[in-house]
C-alpha cells in the first residue's frame, strides 16, 4: 500500500463512504471527504476513519470572511484531520493559519485553481491572468501566509517545484490513470506522470470508486506511484 494516494469518496451516501473505505482496507490509507458529505456527517466519518489508523483529506474549500474562516478552522483542528483545503486568497489564508494555531496535525492545503478551469473559463469569471499564472501567483501569496502546501494540478507541479523548492505538500487532483475518462477535469495528468512531475500526493476518485474492482483499481495506481517514485 502506498501512503500518496488518496481516494475521494465522492459518493451520495454516508453509508456508501464507509463501506468503500472498508473494501479498500489494506490497499488505501489516506481518504478526502468532500462537500458531498459534508452536511449527512462527514466529520463523524473523518473521527471514525481516523480511529482505524486511517488519514483523512477534508476538502471543504474554506472561504468566508476571515474570522468566521479562522474561527471554523479551530473548530476543525479541535475535531480532527489531516489535511484541510483553504481557498487561496490571502486574508483568507492568513485567518486559517491563525486558526489551526499549534496543531501539528492538521495540514493547510491552499486551492489555488481548480483542475476543472481553463483559461477560458477564468476569463469568463473576469480573470486577467491565464490559469498557470493565477496558481503561480497563488502560490507565491500561500507561502508568504504560513500554508503547508497547495492544490495544483499535475501540469503546474514541476514548475512549482524549481521555484519555490521542496518545503510544501503538493496535492494534485486531476489524476486519472491511462485510457480514464477524464470526466470535468481540463488539466489532468496519470498518477505517475503526476509523481514524476513533482507530486507529493494524488487524489483519484471515479477511477477507483467506480471501478468493478476498486481494491485491483487502487492497487494498480499503487503499483503505478512505486514505480514513478523508483
Amino acid at each position: 500500500m502506498d501512503s500518496r494516494l488518496i481516494v475521494a469518496l465522492d459518493v451520495p451516501r454516508i453509508a456508501d463512504a464507509e463501506a468503500l473505505a472498508a473494501r479498500l482496507d489494506g490497499a488505501v490509507s489516506w481518504f478526502k471527504l468532500g462537500l458531498q458529505l459534508f452536511p449527512l456527517g462527514a466529520m463523524d466519518v473523518s473521527a471514525r476513519l481516523r480511529a482505524k489508523g486511517k488519514k483523512t483529506f477534508l476538502d471543504w474549500k474554506l472561504h468566508d470572511i476571515p474570522k468566521t474562516v479562522e474561527r471554523a478552522t479551530r473548530s476543525i483542528a479541535e475535531a480532527g484531520g489531516d489535511f484541510l483545503t483553504i481557498h487561496a486568497e490571502p486574508d483568507i489564508m492568513r485567518a486559517a493559519v491563525q486558526g489551526k494555531a499549534d496543531d501539528p496535525d492538521l495540514k493547510l492545503l491552499a486551492v489555488t485553481v481548480l483542475t476543472a478551469y481553463d483559461d477560458a473559463m477564468l476569463t469568463e469569471m473576469g480573470y486577467a491572468y491565464t490559469a498557470r499564472d493565477l496558481v503561480f501567483r497563488r502560490i507565491e501569496q500561500a507561502i508568504e501566509a504560513g500554508m503547508d502546501g497547495m492544490i495544483i494540478s499535475p501540469l503546474e507541479a514541476t514548475e512549482a517545484r524549481k521555484r519555490f523548492g521542496d518545503d510544501f505538500l503538493i496535492v494534485t487532483p486531476g489524476v486519472r490513470p491511462a485510457g480514464s475518462d477524464v470526466g470535468d477535469q481540463k488539466r489532468v495528468a496519470t498518477p505517475g506522470e503526476a509523481m514524476r512531475m513533482g507530486a507529493d500526493y494524488v487524489v483519484v476518485g471515479r477511477p477507483v470508486a467506480e471501478a468493478a474492482d476498486p481494491v485491483a483499481a487502487a492497487n494498480a495506481i499503487n503499483a503505478e506511484i512505486a514505480e514513478a517514485l523508483g
